[in-house]
Parts: C-alpha cells; structure tokens; sequence
C-alpha cells in the first residue's frame, strides 16, 4: 500500500484555486493518438505570457494506430520532435520518453525518462511554487511519478483531461480507461488534480473544417499542418465537425471564466469503469461546461501571430 504525502484539507483547496502569475509546467502528451494533441501543444506554447513550458512527456497509447502501449509512446515521442521541427518555441525543452507499459498492479510504477523528470522537478519545487502537470493523455507516466515517490503529491497540481462527466452513465473514455491503476492512484492519492471530463465538458470543444481553413491554414508552418491533419479525419466534411478536447487542459490554465468548475470529493473508481460517491474523500476541483467561442477565439488568435 502506497504511503502518499499528506496534505491538509485547507492546502489542497488553496491548490486547487487558480493559479496567479506565471506558472511552471510540464505536458505529458500521447501525442501521435489524436489531432488533438499538436493543438493542444501549439495551444501551450503559444501562450508564454501564462505559461512556462519546462518538458514534454511522451504518454503510452494503445488503439488501431499502435501495436501497443509501448509503440504507441515511442509514435508520440517521434510526433513530439517533428512538431518542435515546426515550432522553435519549443527548441531546447526537453522532449523525455515516457512508459513503455501501463502499470501492472496498484502500487507499482513503470520506471522512464519522464517519470523521474517528474520526480526530480517536483521535489526541487519550492513549496509556495507548485509544479503543474498538464496531462492530455493515460496517466501512467504521472502516476509512475507518484508511485516512485509519493511525496510529490504535495508538490505538484495536476490537470487532467480524462473520464466523463460525473453524472454520465459511465467514465470508459480512452484516456482514464487505458490505466485503471494509473488512474486510482491519482483519484485516490490526495494530489490537488483538477479533473476535465471528456464527455460533458471538453466534448463541447467542437470545431469545423471551414474554420480551419478561415483561421488555422496560413498561420505559418504549424498552421497548415494542423489545418492538413483535421482535413485529412474525414474524407466527406459536410455537416461534420470534431471535438478538439486536449486544449481543454491548457484553456483553464490560462482563464478559469472559460471553464467553470466546483470543488466535489474525489470519486471513487470502479473495475467497470464507473465513478461512485464518497462524501469522506478529499476534494478535487472538476470541470461542469467549457465556453467554446472563448477558448477557440484565443487559440486561433494565438495561431494567426505565429509568424
């Protein structure tokens, strides 16, 4: 049984507020399994104003477009580097290697390059200067961390897009269900974790194919190639529109007016991938609903100045 680090009730609440000022982050990213991932990236380093990228972390994945989850993060460490080709933002921020499997029982980690990133980072943070982890992907890597040394708990916030809403009739999404160790772990540990459901809030993140090409295609080298990649999802585009949920995790970072969200106990995870409630456990911050036309309005912004 894990030994977390404790955390009194009153400073996890102050954790979980948002943050002011610039803060210190790390995005760990299954970059090479969506679309989702390089706008969510560009999103990021777009907005240094609000952020300071310290690391990229490549997060497992396993579906159609891998063998499996160890495949699935070497495509994303490879997918990481060809976007930094297209941004020099990102030139001289570490790009490490995550998990090259999920964890294989409840308390035992997967050792990697980004685990113990995220180790040594954490307990270098000073303690009125928490490190936040931006997770868009299986949490493994994270909760490898936490397993490796669960004192980081109480030196990093975590925000994760993963699971549905709590009032959906099931969290089986792809993110939270990949790792259900993984995911126990950070519901269970006591980390400050604002949670962004996928279903029930991020879904709301709807774009199209002409507002790509309005607002996204000429917006420099990057541009085309997010504006290629969304063309390319479908061959028919009429009426079709799709969800671009990992800026979701970057747009409450940067204004919490976009995504409304209430502190609730953290719930409770079952075998079958359903949430249960559990009025004695620690208090995460969730998310309810994403205003969509802000969130867009900034990205694309962001991206028409990229050159």
């Amino acid at each position: 049984m894990l030994r977390y680090a404790e955390m009194t009730e009153d400073k996890r609440i102050r954790r979980l507020a948002f943050p002011n000022g610039r803060i210190r982050m790390v995005l760990d990213t299954d970059t090479y399994n969506e679309i989702d991932d390089q706008f969510a990236i560009a999103y990021a380093v777009k907005s240094p104003e609000r952020l300071k990228i310290e690391a990229f972390y490549a997060a497992p994945f396993h579906n159609e477009l891998s063998s499996g989850p160890e495949d699935g993060m070497e495509k994303s460490y490879r997918e990481l580097h060809k976007i930094a080709s297209l941004l020099p933002e990102m030139s001289g921020t570490p790009i490490l290697r995550g998990s090259t499997a999920y964890l294989p029982g409840p308390d035992t980690p997967v050792e990697s390059e980004a685990a113990r990133d995220l180790v040594r980072r954490a307990m270098a943070s000073p303690d009125d200067d928490p490190l936040y982890v931006v997770a868009i992907g299986a949490i493994t890597n994270i909760a490898s961390a936490i397993a490796m040394e669960p004192r980081i708990a109480g030196k990093i916030v975590i925000v994760w897009l993963g699971g549905n809403a709590l009032h959906w009739p099931d969290t089986n999404e792809f993110n939270l269900a990949q790792d259900l160790h993984a995911s126990r772990i950070v519901l269970d540990s006591g980390v400050p974790l604002v949670l962004i459901p996928c279903m029930g809030a991020a879904s709301h993140l709807l774009t199209t194919l002409s507002e790509m090409r309005d607002y996204v295609r000429g917006s420099g080298q990057l541009g085309d190639y997010l504006y290629e990649t969304y063309k390319a999802c479908s061959a028919d585009h009429f009426g079709y529109s799709r969800v671009i949920w990992d800026i979701s995790a970057v747009a409450w970072l940067l204004n919490d007016g976009w995504c409304p969200s209430s502190l609730v106990h953290s719930p409770v995870l079952s075998a079958d991938f359903r949430w249960s409630a559990d009025p004695t456990r620690h208090l995460i911050r969730v998310v309810r609903h994403i205003h969509r036309d802000q969130v867009f309005t900034d990205l694309f912004g962001k991206l028409r100045n990229a050159d």
